[in-house]
């Protein structure tokens, strides 16, 4: 059973992702905040596998509470899906920057919002990998680069590792990775874990901020 907390400032909007969620066999809501704190306090006491984060609360925003939830070491296994009105929007970058494992537009179908809610439950961490480069691409090419992660943590990984998270940032998963290099999906998939242990990086969202902000990846267009 997959374990949901909703964190959204409007009760309607809770009410249709309750609504949504709770009609699946395998999922399971267990708790509904209305701001970021309290989305935190749910975290910390429900243990759900996904929190559904809205980013635009009162009090602590969205933003605020992912970065608290997964810098608790006692959360490691909580992962966090942003809720965003718009697919370019600078806050999403900055969510994924925080720990966020993806995002979802709140005007999508309900057979992809579960969808979604499935994959990150899963370990499936980058959603819609088009659009979040795209998104991810935008922001690196207006912003300067920033600290993280430190120059050592990139100097680690070898060379292989190196063209496992630029293939990462393309969006292509363990068994697409292992089908381009003809290797194992076991290998490619430990490659993918060595270089996130390397880099610091919570998950596959994080490493494909990476990938652009190192210059891994270059930005489209």
């Amino acid at each position: 059973m997959i374990r949901v907390v909703l964190a959204d400032d409007q009760p309607l909007v809770r009410a249709g992702l309750a609504m949504i969620l709770s009609a699946q066999s395998d999922v399971e809501v267990v708790g509904e905040a209305q701001d970021g704190n309290a989305a935190v306090e749910l975290a910390a006491t429900a243990r759900p596998d996904v929190v559904l984060m809205d980013i635009r609360m009162p009090g602590a925003d969205g933003l605020e509470a992912t970065r608290r939830i997964t810098a608790d070491p006692d959360l490691d296994a909580v992962r966090v899906l942003v809720l965003t009105t718009f697919e370019l929007d600078e806050y999403v970058f900055e969510a994924l920057r925080s720990g966020a494992s993806g995002f979802i537009v709140k005007h999508t179908e309900p057979a992809d919002l579960v969808r979604a809610v499935r994959e990150v439950a899963r370990g499936e961490a980058l959603l819609s990998p088009g659009v979040t480069r795209r998104l991810i691409a935008e922001f690196v090419r207006r912003r300067p680069r920033l600290p993280w992660p430190p120059a050592d943590a990139l100097e680690e990984l070898t060379n292989r590792e190196r063209e496992i998270v630029g293939l990462v940032a393309l969006g292509l998963s363990n068994d697409e990775i292992a089908e381009e290099l003809v290797i194992s999906t076991a290998t490619a998939r430990t490659h993918v874990s060595r270089a996130m242990l390397k880099v610091g990086a919570r998950d596959r969202a994080q490493l494909v901020v990476l990938a652009y902000q190192s210059g891994l990846a270059r930005p489209l267009g």
